[in-house]
């Protein structure tokens, strides 16, 4: 038997000395109460793993006593045995058994039948204990492999795989995983602590095979955290592919319940999450950089003008959009285009390119801004059926600042001038819609004077009505610093830099000097 501790609760000193005698020879160890207060009193303060309690007591009944342990949750879970030299009747001991006990013993009672007994009923518990405990990982465990397969970043997987782990074997917590780009993070959980911590975190790699196992290590092998002492580190390693650094997750050895493989479970979850993070980033990596080289790498030389464009990909966790600008000298006209195609995948970056392409095009063609968007939006209606954006096109004479507008469906333009800041309303249907369109806006943009073309990532949020965006925006740009580039800067921060972006951003100011 594994060893227990007793509580032998009977006022007859005689009966007690027997009954402690006994099993103290049977290798348990005995505490033991008088009556039935002071046996509730040391149930409080002492690890007990089962009572032995006799039914005739000075303050009140063994029943009594029984049916306080067993619905009292101060008490746990505890097996009660009965004895009795004087309720022995049928009735007393349905009663007894009725009122929680797990056995009842009638006087007089042989040694052997109180040894075997206590160890019958330990047995049930004990294989009870471990059965709920189990259930209570198994829980712990999808509740984690749900936590971390919704985490957004690799940072948040790890947190989630340690808070997890610390949920379901407490103690110190070390979860160790390698990014994308080959650097290794861990995520801690010390004693004491229920925050995991991520940080750069080496291990002196040991070959693993592809596969996962659990091994036994030093604690100085894992010195990213502080061991209880004289305890060794349960460690689980996962890996999916050759080509894959492995995954551990290392919990003190005495958290583990043998034969039941929950760390090793773990650790393959992780593993499996870790992998998918691991491709969509290389993925997202891939199709940024193609968006990237579809955009215009190099801003034209005007005389007398000034340029400055900013372009940020949305965040990791979001697909690649279709935003996008243009700026090319014509005939010595600026022609100055910013757009956005629905949706977020791969494909609107493909549409953005014939869209800019397009756009181009037709400009080289020499038609005004309101023909150009005549001519693309029958391009997309023709080649692209299913698919719309919005696009704001301008042109400008530097000599003169002379600029035709057209829209379509774009946010508004946002001029700034020495009388203040106002956003122009430039109409018209998105592209992709066969709707008439409304003439060209023209007007002169003054010395000076500052011109902000910008996509819906930097005013539009999830959470509040787009113009609240726009003023924000126009609060923002009522300053414009000497340098155009640090003006741009400033709008990115100040309105997209609080919270991870959820949609692409293209901003584009203009300036005549």
């Amino acid at each position: 038997m594994t060893p227990a501790t007793v509580l032998v609760v009977d006022d007859s000193a005689t009966k007690r000395y027997l009954l402690v005698s006994w099993l103290t020879r049977a290798g348990f160890t005995v505490l033991e109460a008088e009556t039935g207060g002071e046996a509730l009193t040391k149930l409080l303060d002492a690890d007990v793993d089962l009572v032995v309690l006799d039914v005739k007591l000075p303050d009140m009944s063994g029943f009594d006593v029984c049916e306080r342990i067993k619905t009292g949750p101060e008490y746990g879970v505890l097996p009660v045995i009965h004895v009795s030299a004087h309720a022995v009747d049928v009735v007393d001991r349905t009663q007894g058994l009725n009122r929680g006990a797990d056995a009842y013993l009638v006087e007089p009672i042989e040694p052997d039948e109180l040894i075997a007994t206590s160890q019958a009923v330990l047995r049930y518990y004990r294989a009870r204990q471990r059965a709920e405990s189990l259930a209570a990982r198994m829980v712990r465990l999808a509740e984690t492999t749900l936590a971390i397969n919704s985490a957004s970043t690799l940072v948040g997987l790890l947190q989630a795989a340690a808070a997890g782990a610390h949920g379901i074997f407490g103690g110190p917590v070390v979860v160790l995983a390698e990014t994308s780009d080959g650097d290794s993070l861990v995520a801690v959980v010390a004693a004491g602590e229920e925050q995991p911590v991520v940080r750069p975190w080496t291990l002196d790699e040991r070959n693993v095979a592809v596969g996962s196992l659990v091994r036994t290590d030093q604690p100085a092998d894992w010195d990213v955290v502080e061991w209880p002492a004289d305890e060794s580190v349960a460690v689980a390693a996962a890996r999916l592919r050759i080509d894959r650094p492995p995954v551990y997750v290392a919990v003190p050895s005495s958290s583990q319940t043998p034969g039941f493989p929950v760390l090793r479970q773990l650790a393959q979850a992780v593993a499996a999450a870790v992998e998918a993070q691991r491709s969509y980033d290389e993925e997202h990596r891939i199709a940024v950089t193609l968006q990237r080289s579809l955009l215009q790498s190099r801003l034209p030389d005007v005389p007398g003008v000034e340029l400055a464009v900013r372009y940020e990909p949305a965040g990791s966790q979001t697909e690649v959009g279709g935003d996008f600008y243009e700026l090319t000298m014509l005939d010595g006209r600026l022609l100055v285009a910013i757009g956005d195609v629905a949706g977020h995948s791969l494909h609107a970056a493909t549409v953005m390119a014939e869209i800019r392409h397009a756009v181009r095009a037709y400009a080289v063609e020499g038609h005004p801004p309101g023909a150009v968007l005549e001519l693309v939006n029958r391009f997309m209606r023709t080649v692209l059926p299913a698919d719309s954006a919005t696009l704001c096109l301008f042109t400008l004479e530097p000599d003169t600042g002379r600029i035709r507008l057209a829209s379509a469906g774009h946010l508004p333009p946002l001029l700034h001038t020495p009388e203040g800041v106002r956003f122009l309303q430039p109409r018209g249907p998105l592209l992709g819609i066969n709707a008439a369109r409304p003439p060209d806006l023209e007007f002169v943009l003054p010395r000076g004077g500052t011109l902000v073309l910008y996509t819906d990532g930097l005013v539009e949020r999830r959470d509040a009505d787009i113009d609240v965006g726009l003023t924000e925006l126009a609060e923002c740009a009522s300053r414009v610093e000497p340098s155009l580039d640090a003006f741009c800067q400033r709008l990115l921060v100040r309105l997209s830099g609080a919270v991870e972006q959820a949609d692409d951003i293209a901003v584009v100011a203009l300036r005549r000097t």
